[in-house]
């Protein structure tokens, strides 16, 4: 499949029902239940079922969605990252979750500068919104490089998380 955004060492691509094996393995990563939550994906069913009412949903009804991120050099399947719109945010959102063995090498950062750029020069954007846990160190560094914003305060399913914003 075709990139939907390509950087020097990363490709982007839309996740296929064929991705539901990388996807069941990265929602039960010890750091995604920590600071994204029990998505309640515990089968290959499961993380077809999520993949199709997730991003695949959105690539047809929102024209983005998240993408998998892989490896350049060896197609190795590394993260989810792209953009969400959801009904209790204003704005849409940018999200990234990578595999432990990806963390620490500039790739997040990597992807995420490729996805605000896809999302104000591709599709127009003029802002967009980030939320993490409050206690994510890592992602709200991450957003601060990027040029976000603290801007509230949200209660979502019981937990309070920080909302960052950037304009485009």
């Amino acid at each position: 499949m075709k990139p939907v955004i390509e950087t020097p060492r990363l490709l982007l691509r839309e996740f296929s029902i064929d991705d539901a094996g990388f996807m069941l393995r990265l929602v039960n990563e010890p750091s995604w239940l920590k600071y994204i939550g029990d998505r309640k994906v515990y089968t290959l069913a499961d993380a077809e079922r999520y993949l199709t009412e997730g991003s695949i949903k959105s690539y047809h009804d929102k024209g983005f969605g998240f993408w998998k991120v892989e490896l350049k050099s060896d197609g190795s399947a590394m993260a989810s990252a792209g953009l969400a719109k959801r009904d209790y945010l204003d704005d849409v959102d940018l999200g990234f979750a990578f595999l432990p063995e990806f963390t620490r090498q500039g790739y997040a950062l990597e992807a995420a500068e490729a996805i605000v750029l896809y999302a104000k020069e591709k599709l127009g954007l003029t802002r967009l919104v980030a939320y993490t846990t409050q206690d994510n160190v890592t992602s709200i560094r991450l957003l601060m490089k990027l040029g976000f914003q603290f801007e509230s305060s949200l209660i979502l399913e019981n937990d309070e998380l920080n909302l960052y914003g950037k304009a485009l």
